[in-house]
């Protein structure tokens, strides 16, 4: 049951951070469509993209836990990691537009957007995640949050 609690838990932290992220890349867009001030179209602009980076972000995970089996993070491609990262953008933007009135020119630029925020997003991850091997592996004497020895 530990096993499950810590996937659960490192799915909703990358979703977290994917969610961080592409509200920042929300607002940038709803700055330029919507002018330079804080208003209600910019605040919900931004909270769609983080919305839809969490969901992105939860989903890659369980793409991650599907596909990536149990290779290490050097073991894996940045180019197939993009391109997972990217069927999880597409996902998420069918979802956002599900229900929608075909395709637009909007809705067009939106899978787009998205696609390419999740097949970023994606590589980002993983250099993070590679970053973050390399530091453990350096300072193997590192303790955890409350003085507790690794183990």
């Amino acid at each position: 049951m530990k096993k499950w609690l810590k996937r659960i838990r490192g799915a909703v932290g990358l979703g977290l951070t994917w969610a961080a992220a592409w509200a920042v890349v929300g607002a940038l867009i709803g700055i330029v469509f919507f002018g330079g001030g804080i208003n209600v179209e910019l605040l919900a602009n931004a909270l769609l993209f983080a919305v839809s980076g969490f969901v992105g972000g939860v989903g890659f995970s369980g793409i991650l836990a599907l596909a990536g089996g149990r290779r290490t993070f050097d073991e894996m491609s940045l180019p197939r990691f993009a391109g997972w990262g990217a069927l999880g953008g597409l996902l998420v933007s069918a979802l956002l537009l599900s229900g929608g009135s075909g395709l637009t020119f909007t809705s067009a630029l939106v899978v787009g957007v998205v696609t390419l925020m999740g097949a970023g997003s994606a590589a980002g991850s993983l250099a993070l995640a590679r970053r973050a091997d390399r530091a453990l592996e350096a300072g193997e004497d590192v303790e955890l949050l409350g003085g507790e020895s690794p183990q």
